[in-house]
């Protein structure tokens, strides 16, 4: 179902080939595709140039097991920003989310379980089976996060305040220097709403550890190693390293429907946010093309993009590029030689690419039985439709499976995030059956025990998975069906996440806002006039968010408009 609303390139060549577009996207993920949409809506011709035979990128839904539909790498909803749902009237091109509740559960094995959600009389409940201290925090740890993730709101939905380069006009420069001003007016106008006690807290969450702000707020292990988990998804990152509490806000900064912090299920599988903003793209007048694997940038003797070069040589012509490719495959892999900088080139290198994820995803005659929930299955399905928490009772034990990263070597007891959407979204597996998200820490791109290439080695990294379930499920390992393993070489290979990082580049804070992706260029644009980045590796990063593909084709539109030249 998810080839036939768009163009392969053998049917688009002559499309291709026989106009000069105004801009060009690089990728069909959900941000190149989302720059598209705005693009198209800006009255520019656009044309996306997907490599894969499915649009998505890493927001796709994949049927690998008949009747089973995975969303293959992101599996849950909450960051795509409000203005690009509402902008882009996803709801009506096919978006449909499915809010959860309760959101999390956490299992035991000492027979106890915390489950957690938007109900606070539930929340209070159930963190005071473990500390009436800490029942009583979690409303005002909460409350000060949501107040975090307001000040955040400005900065997600802007262009960074960058210097620009080569602008010689005296209007433009001035042009440029107010608007930054007032960028920075309003961040102080938001800073003095929130009051220097708030602000120092914020400083305090950016810069510290997760495990000091979670000590700081709570005691109880299994609370902590819950909410710790946040910090540490999609990174090589310990509880322990500085820095990791922003890694917390950001997934805690997201919304579904008004509501701050609610994660969702999409109906679908993930692919369907992919879809809905295709849908408006094409509505728009884009084309999306798949099958056409760019495989060069094209670039003018005077330094301006124009066009790209295909796999299979055809030269597609365009005033404007968007790649929504990592900042690596797009400045050292699809740029010509000695077009950019040293320095610049440099940087782009040595952005922090590191990954430790896996995603298993598995097709299930059954859903699991966690017996602490003394419920039956049927019963307990109810517990199930959040993230279950496997492995991480405490935050030493989070940092004992990165330290084995750090070693060289996959996690003994690996840190696993298992989300069964089928419980809600019955479009996406047979009556009856189930299908199951593991997003799993940690993993190192390279082995030092073996390699990922191997099959021995990955069925046996899997069963140590499916093992750790059954300790908290028993018999979930004779329940499994089939299943899909995609380790850091897999995204990398078939998502095109350069060393498998899942936000295209570490998401620390020297990485982040005029930092991303590299220093100097954190506004969209590159040192070839025309080249545009539109992904996660552009501000304000990674997550199915669409705020850089926002960004980014806001500002193509402002400078072709002549604003700035």
């Amino acid at each position: 179902m998810w080839r036939r609303s768009f163009s392969s390139a053998a049917g688009s060549a002559a499309v291709l080939k026989n106009q000069k577009w105004d801009a060009l996207v690089i990728g069909g993920g959900h941000n190149g595709l989302t720059a598209a949409a705005y693009l198209a809506r800006g009255g520019l011709s656009v044309a996306v140039l997907e490599r894969r035979h499915v649009l998505g990128g890493a927001a796709v839904t994949e049927e690998l097991i008949p009747g089973f539909k995975f969303s293959r790498c992101s599996y849950l909803q909450s960051l795509l920003r409000p203005s690009v749902i509402k902008e882009l009237e996803l709801a009506r091109h096919g978006l449909k989310l499915l809010k959860r509740n309760p959101s999390s559960f956490t299992p035991c094995l000492d027979g106890r379980y915390l489950l957690l959600g938007p109900n606070k009389d539930l929340n209070y409940s159930e963190i005071s089976k473990f500390s009436k201290r800490d029942a009583d925090a979690y409303p005002r740890y909460e409350a000060q996060l949501e107040r975090f993730c307001k000040f955040m709101d400005l900065l997600l939905d802007s262009p960074t305040p960058e210097i620009l380069h080569d602008i010689s006009s005296l209007k433009h420069r001035l042009g440029d220097k107010l608007k930054n001003s007032a960028f920075w007016a309003k961040c102080l106008r938001s800073a003095l709403s929130l009051g220097q006690k708030d602000m120092v807290d914020f400083m305090d969450l950016l810069f510290s550890p997760s495990s000091k702000v979670l000590n700081n707020w709570f005691e109880g292990d299994v609370l902590k190693a819950t909410l710790a988990t946040d910090a540490i998804i999609g990174t090589v990152a310990s509880v322990h390293t500085p820095g990791s509490g922003y890694v917390l806000l950001h997934h805690v900064m997201g919304e579904t429907d008004g509501d701050r912090g609610i994660w969702s299920y999409v109906e679908g599988g993930m692919g369907s946010v992919s879809m809905a903003i295709s849908n408006a793209a094409k509505e728009a007048g884009a084309h999306i093309i798949t099958n056409a694997e760019v495989s060069e940038l094209m670039v003018e003797d005077s330094g301006r993009v124009k066009g790209v070069r295909l796999a299979d040589g055809t030269c597609v012509q365009a005033s404007t590029v968007l790649s929504n490719a990592t900042p690596y495959k797009t400045f050292m892999e699809l740029m010509p030689p000695d077009i950019l900088p040293d320095e610049f080139l440099r940087a782009i290198k040595h952005v922090d690419y590191r990954s430790a994820t896996t995603k298993i995803n598995l097709a299930v005659d059954k859903i699991p039985h966690f017996p602490c929930c003394k419920l039956s299955p049927a019963e307990a399905e109810h517990q199930l439709v959040g993230t279950i928490h496997i492995g991480a009772e405490s935050m030493e034990e989070i940092d004992l499976a990165c330290q084995d990263a750090s070693n060289g070597l996959p996690s003994r007891r690996p840190i696993i995030e298992m989300t069964i959407p089928s419980i809600l979204d019955r479009t996406i597996s047979p009556p009856g059956k189930h299908v199951i998200n593991l997003f799993i820490q940690y993993t190192p791109y390279k082995p030092s025990d073996g390699s990922w290439e191997d099959s021995v080695y990955r069925e046996s990294f899997a069963q140590r998975c499916f093992a750790l379930i059954d300790e908290y499920a028993p018999q979930f390992s004779s329940s499994v069906i089939g299943y899909d393993m995609l380790t850091p070489p897999d995204l990398e290979r078939e998502i095109g996440l350069t060393g498998g990082n899942i936000f295209h580049g570490a998401m620390g804070l020297d990485s982040l806002f005029l930092l991303r992706p590299v220093k100097g260029w954190s506004n969209y644009r590159s040192p070839v006039k025309g080249l545009y980045l539109c992904g996660s590796g552009a501000h304000p990063g990674g997550g199915v968010m669409g705020a850089p593909g926002r960004n980014a084709a806001n500002l193509v539109l402002q400078d072709l408009n002549g604003q700035l030249k």
